[in-house]
Formats: C-alpha cells, sequence, structure tokens
C-alpha cells in the first residue's frame, strides 16, 4: 500500500508535474470527473488515462459533456435541453480510487481512478450541489466583512478593534458518519437487538476480527487520502460478533462511527464522499455488508451525520479568533455572532429540513426515544462553566470553556445520506440571516441570551412569538406530545409535509436564497425531485415489502395448542391485515387508497394514508411479535 498515490493536492496541479507523476504510477488507469447533483448523487465515469495525458491543460479548461438524464436535476436539464457540462474544479483535492479486486498485472498494484471533484454546467450555470456549497462559501464570507464595516461592534466585543486585523474568514465544517455492518444473509433478532441497545452493550466496546481489521484499514486509508481522521467507535446498535473457532467471524450486525478533522465547507463534503467510499470498498472486499440507511431497522438505532459548522477569522498578526466565542468563556455563552447564527439556523429550520430529511427512511429515523431529534430547539448548557450536552436538541452548542476554538454548532437531524453540499450550504446561509438580524438589533449578548431563551407567548425582534426555542431538558422526557407541539411546532412527519414548507413558509426562503444561492431553480428542482420520489417509493416499494411482511404473518396456533388469548391476538392481527391490503366490493384497502391518491395527484391524501399505514404496521408487528411468543 505505501506504494500507491492516494491524493494529489491543489498545489501539484501543474500540467508537467501531473504528467510526471502519473506516468510514475502507470497501475492508475482511469480519470473520473466528480460532480454531484441535487440528490446527493456523484457522478463516475471511465476516462481512459492516456486521454488526459494528452493534454491536460485543455482537459481542466473546458468542460466533459454528458448527457441530463444521468444526473438527477428535475425541471433543469429536460429532455429537449439535457446536455450538462462536468466542469473540473482545480481548487479542491483530488485523489485516487482504487479497485481492490483488479490487480494489474505489470505492477502487481491495484487499478487506480483519479477522481477529480466537478461541477455540474447546464446553459452556461453551474446548477449542482457542489456548486450551491461554493457559493454559499464564498457569500457567507464576503457578507460577513459587510456587517462588519457596517455595523463594528460586532466584532469590538469579541476583542477585535477594527476590520482591517482581519486577514481572512474561514469556515470550517465536519460529518460524523454512522452506519450498520453485517455478514451477509444475517437476519436481525430485534428483540436481542433492542434489549443490547437499552443495556448499552455495544457503544465504545473494544471491536473484534474482521470488524476491528476493516475498521483499522478504513482509518489507514483516508489519513493516506489526506482526511485525518480523529476517531472509530462501535456506536448503541448492534450485537456481539461472533467469531469462530479458527478466529473467522461467522456473525456480525454491528453500528459503528468515525469522525475525521474539519475542513473547508466544500471540502468536507467532498471527504464524506471519500469517507463513504473507502468504507463500502473495505468491509465488502472482506465479505461484510455496509449500509448507510436512516433506519435500516425498525425499533433498533437509526444512524446519524451529525454536521458540526464554525466561523472563525485569521487576523494579520497570525492568531485565529472564534467568532462565535464570547469574550469571557465563563460570562457568556455565545458571542452576538454566535447568537445571530444560532438563531438564523432556529428561526429558518422549516426551509432547511426539506434538504436535510428527504426521504422516507430519514422520517423513519425522526422518531422519540432513540437520541434522533424531532424538535426545533437547542440547548446552551446549565451554567457558562460547565458544558452540558444535550442529545434530545436540534442544534447542540460545542463549547470548552477552557478552549474556544472549539466552539461550534452541531446539526444532529442529519442522515449519512443526505445531501452534505445542500446541509451544509443551508446552514451557512441561515446563519448568515441570524446575523444580519442580530447585528441590526444591536442588542448585548445577554439580552441575547434572554431573547433565546424565551417563552411561548414572548415577542422577541426575529424569533416566532408562539415558540420557544431553548430547552435544557430531555424534552422527549420532560413533555407531553402535545407540549412539544405547543413549544416548538408541530413536526413534520413525512416527506411530503416536509416539502409543503417550502411553501407554507415562503417568507423564510429569503434566508436561503439571498445572494443568490439557493435558486428558485435549485430549490424547485430539489423540491419536484423529493416529490417524485417519494410518491414512486411509497407506491413500488414500500407497499411491496409491507405487502411480503404482511403474508409472513401467519397463522400458527391449533386447536391443540391454542388459548384463548391465541385467538384474540390472531383476530386482531386479521383485522388489520385485512384493512392494510384486501379490497372488497364495498371498501378499498389503504394500499389501494395510496395508489389512487398518487395516481390522483391529491399528495397531501397519500401523505395522510402514508402515516396511517405505518401505525397500522407498527401495530401488527409487534402483535404479531406476542402472538409468537405465546405458542409453544
Amino acid at each position: 500500500m505505501s506504494k500507491l498515490l492516494h491524493v494529489i493536492e491543489k498545489e501539484r496541479f501543474d500540467a508537467n508535474e501531473l504528467k510526471s507523476l502519473l506516468k510514475e504510477h502507470k497501475h492508475i488507469k482511469f480519470v473520473s470527473l466528480v460532480g454531484v447533483d441535487l440528490g446527493g448523487n456523484a457522478t463516475d465515469e471511465k476516462i481512459p488515462m492516456e486521454l488526459f495525458l494528452d493534454d491536460i491543460e485543455s482537459f481542466l479548461s473546458s468542460a466533459v459533456q454528458t448527457d441530463g438524464s444521468s444526473v438527477e436535476l428535475y425541471e433543469i436539464a429536460t429532455l429537449n435541453n439535457a446536455k450538462v457540462d462536468l466542469m473540473p474544479d482545480e481548487s479542491s483535492r483530488w485523489y485516487v480510487d482504487y479497485n481492490l479486486e483488479h490487480i494489474d498485472e505489470e505492477t502487481n498494484l491495484p487499478i487506480g481512478t483519479l477522481k477529480i471533484p466537478a461541477f455540474l454546467i447546464h446553459d452556461n450555470k453551474n446548477v449542482c450541489s457542489r456548486g450551491v456549497l461554493q457559493k454559499a462559501e464564498t457569500y457567507f464570507k464576503e457578507s460577513l466583512l459587510e456587517v462588519f464595516n457596517e455595523y463594528p461592534h460586532m466584532i469590538n466585543n469579541i476583542g477585535i478593534k477594527d476590520v482591517s486585523e482581519i486577514d481572512t474568514i474561514l469556515l470550517t465544517s465536519a460529518t460524523e458518519l454512522e452506519f450498520w455492518v453485517n455478514t451477509p444473509e444475517d437476519k436481525a433478532d430485534l428483540e436481542e437487538l433492542s434489549v443490547s441497545q437499552s443495556l448499552k452493550e455495544q457503544y465504545w466496546k473494544r471491536t473484534h476480527g474482521l470488524i476491528r481489521t476493516c475498521l483499522e484499514k478504513t482509518l489507514i486509508t483516508i489519513q493516506a487520502k489526506g482526511i485525518c481522521p480523529e476517531m472509530a467507535h462501535k456506536e448503541v446498535g448492534g450485537i456481539q460478533s461472533t467469531i469462530s473457532i479458527d478466529g473467522k467471524t461467522n456473525h456480525a450486525m454491528e453500528q459503528l462511527e468515525v469522525s475525521w478533522k474539519f475542513a473547508s465547507p466544500l471540502q468536507a463534503a467532498d471527504n464524506e464522499l471519500v469517507v463513504r467510499e473507502v468504507i463500502e470498498d473495505i468491509f465488502t472486499s472482506n465479505g461484510l455488508e455496509v449500509t448507510f440507511k436512516a433506519k435500516p431497522i425498525h425499533g433498533v438505532a437509526g444512524s446519524g451525520k451529525h454536521t458540526h459548522v464554525g466561523v472563525s477569522a485569521r487576523l494579520k498578526d497570525g492568531s485565529l479568533k472564534n467568532l462565535f466565542a464570547p469574550i469571557d468563556m465563563k460570562d457568556d455563552y455565545l458571542s452576538e455572532i454566535g447568537y445571530g447564527a444560532l438563531m438564523g439556523i432556529l428561526n429558518n429550520y422549516e426551509v432547511l429540513n426539506p434538504f436535510v430529511t428527504s426521504t422516507n427512511d430519514a422520517f423513519n429515523r425522526l422518531v422519540p426515544g432513540f437520541e434522533a431529534p424531532v424538535c426545533i430547539v437547542t440547548s446552551l448548557g446549565h451554567t457558562y462553566e460547565i458544558p452540558s450536552r444535550n442529545r434530545s436538541v436540534l442544534v447542540g452548542l460545542v463549547r470548552d470553556a477552557e478552549n474556544p476554538k472549539t466552539l461550534r454548532f452541531e446539526l444532529r437531524a442529519p442522515n449519512p445520506l443526505s445531501n452534505a453540499y445542500l446541509v451544509i450550504a443551508g446552514c451557512y446561509q441561515t446563519m448568515l440571516h441570524g446575523i444580519k438580524a442580530v447585528a441590526k438589533s444591536k442588542l448585548t449578548t445577554k439580552e441575547l441570551e434572554k431573547e433565546l431563551s424565551k417563552d411561548i407567548g414572548e415577542e422577541s425582534f426575529y424569533l416566532d412569538k408562539n415558540r420557544a426555542y431553548r430547552d435544557e431538558n430531555d424534552v422527549f422526557e420532560h413533555y407531553t406530545q402535545e407540549e412539544l407541539n405547543e413549544r416548538f411546532s408541530v413536526p413534520p412527519a413525512t416527506v411530503y409535509e416536509n416539502v409543503r414548507n417550502l411553501e407554507i413558509y415562503e417568507e423564510k426562503l429569503e434566508a436561503l436564497k439571498q445572494g443568490d444561492v439557493f435558486t428558485d431553480k435549485i430549490i424547485n428542482s430539489f423540491k419536484v425531485g423529493s416529490i417524485d420520489k417519494w410518491k414512486k417509493e411509497l407506491e413500488y416499494r414500500i407497499i411491496k415489502t409491507y405487502s411480503a411482511r404482511i403474508r409472513n404473518y401467519v397463522k400458527l396456533h391449533t386447536k391443540e395448542n391454542m388459548d384463548a388469548l391465541d385467538e384474540v391476538i390472531w383476530n386482531s392481527i386479521s383485522d388489520i391485515k385485512f384493512n392494510v391490503m384486501k379490497d372488497t366490493l364495498t371498501r378499498k384497502s389503504l394500499f389501494t387508497q395510496i395508489r389512487d391518491a398518487i395516481e390522483g395527484e391529491d399528495y397531501e391524501t397519500a401523505s395522510k394514508l402514508q402515516l396511517e399505514l405505518k401505525k397500522n404496521m407498527v401495530e401488527v408487528r409487534k402483535l404479531y411479535m406476542q402472538y409468537k411468543k405465546n405458542i409453544y
């Protein structure tokens, strides 16, 4: 592995140096331009290395054409205007992707593909996720300096006398990636998994055997690719792997997490793509299955992708200043800039949420009881001096009173398949919106803390009067569902409800659209795509899966081994099965009602029926488990 070239930094993008470098590594046979569409899908093609080496400068300065039908750009790349170009990005790190199953005969090394991050161009406009994040990063930096020039108190209060002292604004982001791994064909024992989770038997425990080897290989490989790993460990889900007498793993079903160091927003999102590919390649090449689904197993902890965002300033004297940190960490939670950023995310989350949670799978994870945030609420801590972490809130404040450089926000709602580019871009856009509002208000940090801590019914210069936004309790344990809805608003429960918020809260779209970052075309394309995927998955996958599950709920008792209780529970199961999938002359099943609603484009009805269907499926699963246990 030491002979392999894993990464090419942008400082080495000189044509002559690239030619020399790649000719030394003959096992790198292909070049691939990696554009990321609005669905978060990365393009991958194989261009022979000879074409790249023949004229590197022309290759990098001109776009490669592709068919718009191969990328997710709803109502942008249409049938009559489908030309999409891939434009290489020379400002980001390039990396080499190796096929561990294909060995070059000449060098005896795995065949490599040089992956070059790229932008998707349509009608001479950047229309991809990478492009949105790039614009958000640039606009945030420029706008923040404008705010400081107009409202100098914003930096005076954190120890910067004049904006001229600032050399550059630095944005830092990172994600934590959780995933499940298991041996092929293994079926989940839900009860065993649930008990193991409640007993915390797996969290932070030592990995063993093949799982340990793959995890270690993952960290070594991503480090070689220029991504600095910080930690890898077992998560709360899973059961202990079984290892045979000869030391081989013959049964595994574990939840793991990998995290790595912060980078600029665009590089951070690129890094995540790389890490996901490395994890998939290493674990699958060792005979294990990996899933990044948000909720691969019902009733057990889902997988999250906590997303961290921070803002600093590098001063001309070389020092760094965390712009979210107050002058005295033991007298304030945040600076004015920090309070503005936090308020911006919370106040505009209804229009950010569709980009965070855009799939049926994602909503399956967002349920109380699994440390998955549902309510629009934050926590600052119990005291200034001693930081605390509330895992039930949407946005967490990560702070160390002794180290202000580490202060940042953690958005806890994203899942492994959330589009990191759009999520991070949306965070910075909404944060900027709040910072501008706080700057105009000229309120002090103490006054801003009071604003953020307001109760429902109290007026605010920026936040909604009829909501609360800060809570230091475990919100799921402390409040009833009715109280949660009253204090923090009713959260969307389906993809349709979430996307509808882009229309219901249309006035809040200004936060995303400022600076022409999220354009109307981008927002509309994402909205149309989300609804299209939602309805197709509901009609063709979810109903099919539920049909198979219901057919597996078969009668087990006989006259010889039954009790009256068995008959009662079975009748309840039969009633639900009938209601869900059996049509009669006088009534339609839930399945048929959903199909009819989708066909008639009555998506509101389809959304309501989906929730009713989900409730029925949860109940019938619970009843059948109870029924099976009582059969001997």
